[in-house]
């Protein structure tokens, strides 16, 4: 079976000479590299006579059809390029979910502001978690591990603070699960889930970043939490 891949779309490569570590993102106050999706909101900058203080809740949004998100990283906010530190306000609608991803590069501390949260994590050894957690709680995404979460609520928005150790602008960290599955061939899929190609034939090759989407059905019964709160 030929290869399916879009060639013509190099993908999210991780840095191999840098062993996945941050480097710093260069021409800070200047946003670099393939802009990112989402309809762009714009907000106040960061004001240079008071070089400590970022307007988050103000600044430029990108807005997606589940929610929007607000960010203070090194390409922004100068004060953090070289501090390996970025913050960011994710706002999900009801039943907005944030891709499922990992970062290679960094660990992230999730504070939920309000609203209740849903949580599924897995990392290595086949480790799975899946919980709630609500407002006043803090979750920790360690570097490396799949996750993603999701507004629990059909009626309130959920608003979270995420802090990551790496000034780099978010979501350009991240590998999402649309890009890496529309990159894999239909029969590299197949092998590995016991199945044949043709289950996979509903999976476009390619769509661009998501980052934040709108679930489109209720939660599935066998995806409900465990443990947690």
């Amino acid at each position: 079976m030929p290869d399916d891949r879009d060639r013509s779309d190099p993908g999210v490569q991780p840095d191999m000479d840098s062993g996945f570590r941050h480097r710093p993102t260069p021409n800070a106050g200047r946003a670099t590299g393939t802009p990112q999706p989402g309809t762009v909101v714009p907000g106040r900058d960061a004001d240079p006579a008071v070089p400590h203080n970022f307007p988050l809740s103000r600044s430029e949004a990108r807005s997606f059809d589940g929610g929007r998100l607000q960010g203070a990283h090194g390409a922004n906010w100068p004060i953090l390029v070289d501090q390996q530190a970025a913050v960011y306000l994710i706002t999900l609608g009801p039943g907005g979910i944030r891709e499922p991803h990992w970062h290679p590069s960094a660990w992230e501390v999730n504070y939920v502001i309000s609203g209740t949260v849903r949580w599924t994590f897995v990392g290595p050894d086949q480790t799975q978690a899946a919980f709630e957690a609500g407002t006043g709680d803090v979750v920790f995404a360690p570097q490396g591990h799949f996750h993603y979460f999701e507004n629990a609520s059909d009626t309130e928005d959920l608003r979270v603070l995420v802090v990551f150790n790496s000034s780099a602008p978010e979501p350009g960290d991240d590998i999402g699960i649309v890009h890496s599955l529309s990159a894999m061939p239909r029969h590299v899929l197949a092998s590995v889930f016991g199945t044949g190609p043709e289950a996979f034939d509903a999976i476009p090759k390619r769509l661009g970043r998501v980052v934040i989407s709108r679930r489109t059905g209720p939660a599935e019964e066998d995806a409900a939490p465990s443990g947690g709160r």
